[in-house]
C-alpha cells in the first residue's frame, strides 16, 4: 500500500527515554512509563497497559478554588507503561521544562499536561480588578519537570524589558516573578479598539524581567471570574 499519509513525518516518533515530547506541531506523545498529569478529555489515542484516573481540579481544595474562580484545570492521572497521545482541537503543542525555582504563571485553558513532579496552585493575578470578564486567575506551576501547553495558533513570546500591555484573552502564559496590573483602554489611547470581539476594554499590563506568551486568538472571557452566572459566584458550587 503506497501513499503520502504514511510518509515519515505522520509515522510515530520514538524515542528511548521516557516522558512528554512532540509527536507533531499539534499532537502530543508520553512515553510513559509511571505517571503523568493531563487534561481531561485530551486523550486521541495509546498503545500498552495505560490507566486513566479522572482528578476533577486536582484535589479538593483545587476543586473549590476552580469553582470560585472559573479557573483551573480538570485533571486526569495518567499510569502505567506505553504510550499515550494527547491533542485539544488541533491547537499548536508546545514543550517547557521547569527547573528548580522556576514559577510560570498559565491560563488553565492552556494546559496540556505536565510531569507529575511539578506542583500548581490557583491564584489570583496580582494588580488585577473585578470590573472584568477576563480571568483574574491563573495556574502557577513550580517544581522541576516538563509541562506542555496549547496555543490557538502560532505565538511570539515578548521578553519583559520595557512597559508590555496585552490583550488578557491572548495571555497564554508568563514568568510568575512579573508585576502585573490592568489599565482601561481608555487610558492607553486605544479607545474601543481592543478586544471589539471579546468585549474587554480593558488591557494586562507586565514589568520586571520575563517573559510573556501571546496567542494570535483570544480565549473566551471566563464564567466566575468578575461574571456572574447561574447563581452567581457561589451558585456555581452546586453546578
Amino acid at each position: 500500500m503506497r501513499s503520502e499519509l504514511f510518509a515519515a513525518e505522520n509515522l510515530e516518533k520514538e524515542s528511548a527515554q521516557p516522558g512528554l515530547r512532540l509527536q507533531n506541531s499539534k499532537m502530543l506523545k508520553i512515553e510513559l512509563n509511571g505517571e503523568c498529569m493531563a487534561r481531561a478529555g485530551s486523550m486521541v489515542a495509546y498503545q500498552g497497559d495505560v490507566r486513566f484516573q479522572a482528578l476533577g481540579a486536582g484535589g479538593f481544595g483545587k476543586f473549590l478554588k476552580q469553582k470560585l474562580t472559573g479557573e483551573g484545570v480538570p485533571l486526569m492521572k495518567i499510569s502505567g507503561r506505553g504510550d499515550v497521545f494527547l491533542a485539544n482541537f488541533a491547537a499548536d503543542v508546545h514543550l517547557i521544562d521547569l527547573e528548580p525555582g522556576d514559577a510560570l504563571s498559565i491560563n488553565g485553558s492552556s494546559v496540556l499536561a505536565f510531569d507529575s513532579t511539578l506542583q500548581y496552585d490557583i491564584k489570583m493575578v496580582q494588580g488585577m480588578g473585578m470590573a472584568s470578564s477576563a480571568g483574574l486567575f491563573n495556574c502557577v506551576f513550580t517544581g522541576q519537570g516538563r509541562i506542555a501547553i496549547t496555543t490557538r495558533g502560532a505565538p511570539v513570546v515578548l521578553t519583559v524589558d520595557q512597559p508590555t500591555y496585552v490583550d488578557p484573552q491572548a495571555a497564554v502564559c508568563w514568568s510568575a516573578g512579573l508585576q502585573t496590573g490592568y489599565h482601561r483602554a481608555e487610558q492607553l489611547g486605544l479607545g474601543t479598539l481592543l478586544g471589539r470581539s471579546t468585549g474587554e476594554a480593558f488591557t494586562m499590563s507586565f514589568a520586571g524581567q520575563g517573559f510573556v506568551v501571546v496567542q494570535p486568538s483570544e480565549e473566551p472571557p471566563v464564567a466566575g471570574a468578575g461574571q456572574q452566572q447561574g447563581g452567581g459566584v457561589l451558585g456555581g458550587l452546586f453546578d
